[in-house]
C-alpha cells in the first residue's frame, strides 16, 4: 500500500519562519522592547517633572474617591471605599502618546520620505528611459521613411 506523505509539523514551521513578515515582526518587537526604556526615561525625566510643577511628580498618586470615605492601607492598597486611580491611566496614556510620536517622527516619517525619494528617482529613470526609446524609435522611423523615399525615387528614374 502506498501512503501519501502529508506535510509534517516541522515543514509547516519552516514555511512559517521563511515568510518575510515573521522576521519583520520579530525585529519590530525587539526594537519596541528596547525603545520602551527610552520612553520610560522621557516620562520620568521630562513629563513627570512638568506635571510635578503643577502638582506631584508621581502621576500614580492622582486619584478620586468614587464611593467614600476612602482610606488607603500602609501598602498603598484601598482598604475602604472605591478609589479611581486615574493618575496611572494618565501616565500610561502619556507614555503611549510619547511612544507613538517618537516612532512616527523618528522612524515612520523619515522612512516615508526616503521611500518617496527612491520612488521619484525610479520614476525619473523610467521616464528618461521611455524618452530615449521614443526618440530612438522616431529616428528609426525617419531613417525608414528616408530609405523608402530614396527607393521610390530610384525606381521612377529608370
Amino acid at each position: 500500500m502506498s501512503e501519501k506523505k502529508e506535510p509534517g509539523v516541522w515543514d509547516g514551521f519552516k514555511a512559517f519562519l521563511m515568510r518575510g513578515n515573521v522576521v519583520d515582526l520579530a525585529v519590530a518587537v525587539v526594537i519596541g522592547a528596547a525603545f520602551t526604556n527610552i520612553v520610560n526615561s522621557v516620562v520620568k525625566g521630562v513629563i513627570n517633572p512638568l506635571v510635578g510643577a503643577i502638582g506631584t511628580q508621581n502621576l500614580d498618586s492622582y486619584s478620586s474617591c468614587l464611593k467614600g470615605p476612602c482610606t488607603l492601607a500602609a501598602d498603598g492598597s484601598v482598604s475602604r471605599g472605591v478609589m479611581i486611580l486615574w493618575g496611572s491611566v494618565l501616565g500610561a496614556t502619556l507614555s503611549f502618546v510619547i511612544t507613538a510620536a517618537v516612532v512616527y517622527f523618528l522612524m515612520v516619517l523619515p522612512m516615508a520620505k526616503y521611500l518617496a525619494r527612491v520612488e521619484a528617482r525610479r520614476k525619473a529613470r523610467e521616464g528618461t528611459h521611455e524618452v530615449i526609446e521614443v526618440t530612438e524609435l522616431e529616428v528609426l522611423k525617419e531613417i525608414r521613411d528616408s530609405l523608402v523615399a530614396q527607393r521610390g525615387s530610384g525606381h521612377t528614374e529608370h
